[in-house]
């Protein structure tokens, strides 16, 4: 006679341990950030009747600097430049990063295309888009005739 061992368990160890699997995969991901590419840091946060929109972009000149609003898309583009002539010098070590970058936000909420301001501050690029005024609901009533 031949003993079968029923584990009716088992089933649900295999989904958990596809789970599981799928877990740590996503957490040992690499980004497709590339680490030699320069990329402001950003901060997108509201307040009172603004959205404001800060990037890190230390090194970057203000007249390397584009901002443009257009279908709703906010465009920030830039370059952070090498001030060394690589053919005249001999790194030992390098790891500041430089190139032209380029970083683009859809902005959902309703801004005054008029009423946009750009500040650059200590490395510190500042937008300030004034939100359009909500219309408070009125109720109308309409006369049947």
């Amino acid at each position: 006679m031949t003993l079968v061992s029923i584990k009716p368990m088992k089933e649900f160890d295999n989904i958990h341990n596809s789970i599981q699997k799928y877990f740590d995969d996503f957490t040992t991901m690499k980004s497709s950030y590339n680490e030699n590419t320069f990329s402001p840091k950003i901060n997108v946060y509201e307040k009172e009747n603004q959205l404001i929109i800060d990037a890190e972009v230390p090194g970057v000149n203000k007249e390397d600097l584009k901002i443009t609003l257009q279908d709703n898309i906010l465009t920030i583009e830039g370059e952070k430049k090498n001030l060394l002539d690589e053919n005249e010098i001999k790194s030992f070590l390098t790891e500041r990063i430089f190139g032209s970058f380029k970083r683009s936000f859809t902005i959902n909420k309703d801004v005054d295309s008029e009423k946009i301001n750009a500040k650059f501050n200590n490395g510190i690029l500042s937008i300030t888009l004034a939100k359009v005024e909500e219309k408070t609901p009125t109720e109308k009533v309409i006369e049947v005739r």
